[in-house]
């Protein structure tokens, strides 16, 4: 037999026992899928209030030197070259034939790049930049993953919440921008981003258990009026969905490219050669043979799950990539790829669920 890889723990991982969270293996660590008040207790919370989410199991990679721009934008189909220090972007690196290695947050810092990549995409994603950084001089690739605490505080309240414990003045920081400054007390960057399509932050700082547990803490007691919860993935899935995010693994992968999967607008193809260029490029002339769309069923308690197939005319157009109930629309939401011919927003198309089909409409995105 195989031995079997032990998963990793975040830092937050006795606080998490100790909250009665379900755990679970994620992208190589045991993280919290819900606690005990439930997936639809926590999704609300963050609609309405502030949530508290560890996600620590992201990637953390530092690329430094003085060919270090050049690099992302070899790496990056996004315009780094756009990005003043404080600034950050939702971007993606390619394979030459233009399927997504990964999705990433590209961040320019004071003297280098920090690139937050996906948990289980980290080492292949890290052998990939090394792989690309090879021919290039002056270029330094730092994976500090295990280093860096990531917590994701979202919500209507999360400012209110987070101001308590900085003097840093947060309501300035657009969407997208960051400042590096001190929270509870922890040197940190503080960041306007999030995955859940409310107002939030993000968290990175250094530290082991004692310090993480006083972050924790902290936002833990600073939120307490506003009703504050832990949330797991389970939440932050259900968030992700209806806000029309992908999801690596799901909605993007090796085997799909950004034109098909709705990122034109992060893919530059007026900017110098990236890897996955030209493919991308012929893409565009040719025209995308299908394309990832939202949909909404028309029957309630019809539930989309990740595979079922999709149909239009009597034949099979698509499949499902994400699905699940809307918390706050209570109906069967999803994202799939169909066939360009059927992506039309305000077109029906047809799940099938054991053997049946059940009426949805193609609607833009975000859902909620």
């Amino acid at each position: 037999m195989d031995a079997v890889t032990p998963s990793l723990r975040t830092n937050f991982y006795d606080i998490h026992k100790a909250l009665g969270a379900k755990i679970i293996p994620f992208g190589g660590f045991d993280m919290p899928v819900n606690y005990s008040k439930g997936i639809l207790h926590e999704h609300f919370a963050v609609r309405r209030g502030v949530g508290l989410f560890d996600v620590s199991h992201m990637g953390e990679v530092e690329i430094h030197g003085k060919n270090a721009l050049n690099f992302v934008q070899k790496l990056t189909v996004n315009d780094a070259s756009k990005l003043d220090i404080g600034k950050a972007q939702y971007s993606a690196m390619c394979y030459a034939d233009g399927g997504i290695v990964d999705d990433l947050l590209v961040y320019r810092r004071a003297d280098h790049f920090f690139l937050v990549i996906n948990a289980s995409n980290i080492a292949k994603d890290v052998a990939w930049m090394r792989e690309l950084a090879q021919n290039m001089s002056d270029v330094e690739i730092r994976d500090l993953s295990a280093e860096y605490n990531l917590l994701a505080v979202q919500g209507p309240k999360s400012l209110e919440t987070l101001q308590k414990l900085t003097t840093t003045a947060l309501e300035p920081i657009a969407y997208y921008t960051f400042q590096e400054g001190t929270l509870a007390d922890v040197p940190m960057i503080l960041s306007r981003t999030g995955y859940t399509g409310e107002l939030g932050f993000e968290l990175y700082f250094r530290g082991g258990e004692d310090v993480a547990a006083k972050v924790w803490n902290s936002i833990v007691e600073a939120g307490a009026e506003f009703g504050i919860e832990p949330c797991g993935l389970g939440a932050r899935d259900t968030l992700r969905l209806e806000k029309g995010f992908a999801l690596y693994g799901n909605d993007i992968d090796q085997s799909t490219n950004p034109l098909e999967a709705g990122l034109s607008w992060i893919t530059k193809l007026t900017k110098d050669d990236f890897t996955g260029k030209s493919s991308i490029a012929s893409v565009k002339e040719q025209g995308v043979k299908r394309k990832l769309v939202g949909f909404k069923l028309q029957q309630e308690k019809v539930i989309p799950r990740q595979g079922y197939t999709l149909h239009a005319d009597g034949k099979h157009i698509g499949t499902v990539t994400s699905g699940g109930i809307s918390p706050m629309l209570n109906i069967g939401i999803g994202m799939g790829y169909v066939e360009a011919a059927h992506s039309a927003v305000g077109g029906v198309i047809h799940l099938s669920v054991r053997g049946k089909e059940f009426p949805a409409e193609i609607v833009k995105t975000p859902f909620v």
